[in-house]
């Protein structure tokens, strides 16, 4: 018998293991939050932000389906990728997360309405208009998504759509998001002092020093940069750094000032100081006209390969993965015209536009595009498209009245030009330089 025990035993012992790796309780795999930096690192906000994420962490890994718990945990790293401009991470993990919730319950409007969110975030501006209508359906009284709605049509160029869902919004809760909503709407439809008027009450909507509240007074003193107003452009900016100590875009936006009083060295000091808080090629890209201006060719040439690679990383990671990733295509043909790139330029171009024809910011680029390859009859169509909301943006209109005049329409051409170069010429300071040297000929 006694020969028998020890095999016996050992297939129990064997058993008794399978069992426990077939039965044991699955390993919860959750996406972690990363350490911050710099400033962002300081202050009881990031303390607050790490203390709530962490107790999420916790109670999903006790209870794998509070979906509650899981639903606020998206959310959270979607605000966190606003903070820290690291969209690439914080989206993949709040998309995850959502999905999760999604295959769960299929039907959860606020789960709905994030991804939506994260949707736009991500130039993804279809997918993002079917999951707020689907959130809608579910919910027709939330003015968020009514929001959403309004961003949607917004970037896929239906203006009228979008004027419906912002007056929506409105009805249903005219917040911050509301006021700035309608801000922007009415700035593209050329009334700048309008545009001021509800950026204004949506700033003062807000709480002090929230990142959302000053993140809106930014808006604000762009508008008035914009309307050729620089010493309340700065004021916004100081205003914003003084409730957000550090904030990388009125940092950005003081480097625009200075630039635009011709202080380069000031605006590439502040422009690397955001840069290094926040992850925006946005940044990046404008160190390259920066270190132009400044006579720093070399330092212009390396931004604007880094400019390039940033935005083709997440072209490509857009491309392999429709979910998560983020579309720059209208970015690079900027970037690649900075470069002389003419033909990347215009595949890029080209790509957005069939993505969304009716938008007038990807026309507006397409025709430049054309204009910078000599193409003059291709630029005037698509620019025609670009001004039909009636726009009143003096870079638009330099571009615009470039163009007309190579197209053989000089009067209104040298109209356009006038009228950008005394709001404000340091927008864009290359096309100010051609125009002023268009007027000069005539």
């Amino acid at each position: 018998m006694r020969k028998y025990l020890y095999p016996i035993l050992l297939l129990a012992f064997g058993a008794l293991v399978a069992a426990i790796y077939v039965f044991k309780k699955p390993e919860l795999r959750l996406p972690n939050l990363k350490e911050r930096r710099g400033t962002l690192a300081l202050g009881g906000e990031w303390l607050n932000t790490k203390g709530a994420i962490q107790g999420l962490l916790a109670k999903l890994r006790q209870n794998p389906k509070d979906q509650k718990s899981r639903l606020l945990l998206a959310q959270a790293y979607m605000q966190e990728g606003r903070v820290t401009g690291d969209h690439p991470y914080y989206d993949a993990a709040a998309v995850e997360l959502l999905d999760d919730v999604l295959a769960a319950e299929p039907e959860n409007f606020e789960a709905l309405a994030c991804k939506a969110s994260i949707s736009l975030t991500q130039h993804h501006f279809s997918q993002g208009l079917a999951l707020a209508q689907q959130a809608q359906e579910i919910n027709p009284n939330s003015g968020f998504v009514y929001g959403l709605l309004t961003d949607a049509n917004v970037e896929l160029g239906h203006y009228d759509e979008a004027v419906q869902m912002a007056d929506k919004m409105n009805q249903v809760r005219p917040d911050l998001g509301a006021y700035a909503r309608v801000s922007y709407l009415r700035e593209i439809r050329g009334d700048v002092p309008g545009a001021i008027q509800a950026m204004d009450i949506a700033v003062k909507a807000g709480l002090d020093g929230m990142e959302q509240t000053e993140w809106t007074r930014v808006a604000l003193g762009h508008l008035y940069e914009v309307s050729g107003d620089l010493p309340r452009a700065e004021a916004c900016y100081q205003h914003a750094l003084a409730d957000r100590p550090g904030y990388a875009y009125a940092t950005a936006g003081l480097g625009r000032v200075a630039a635009a009083r011709h202080d380069y060295a000031t605006a590439i000091k502040d422009f690397r100081q955001a840069r290094a808080e926040v992850k925006d090629y946005a940044f990046t890209d404008e160190l390259v006209d920066l270190y132009r201006l400044n006579n720093q060719p070399d330092e212009a040439n390396e931004m604007a390969k880094e400019s390039i690679d940033m935005l083709a990383s997440a072209a490509q990671q857009a491309n392999s993965n429709e979910a998560v990733g983020h579309y720059a295509d209208r970015e690079l043909a900027y970037a690649y015209l900075k470069t002389n790139e003419l033909d990347k330029a215009l595949e890029h171009a080209k790509i957005e536009y069939a993505r969304r024809p009716d938008n007038i910011d990807v026309n507006e680029t397409l025709a430049w595009v054309y204009y910078k390859r000599g193409e003059y009859a291709d630029a005037a169509k698509y620019m025609k498209v670009a001004r039909r909301t009636g726009s009143q943006n003096p870079v638009l209109l330099a571009r615009a009245g470039l163009i007309l005049i190579k197209s053989g329409q000089a009067a209104e051409g040298h109209a356009l030009l006038e009228k950008s170069l005394k709001t404000a010429p340091y927008l864009n300071p290359e096309v100010s330089a051609e125009g002023e040297k268009l007027l000069a000929q005539r």
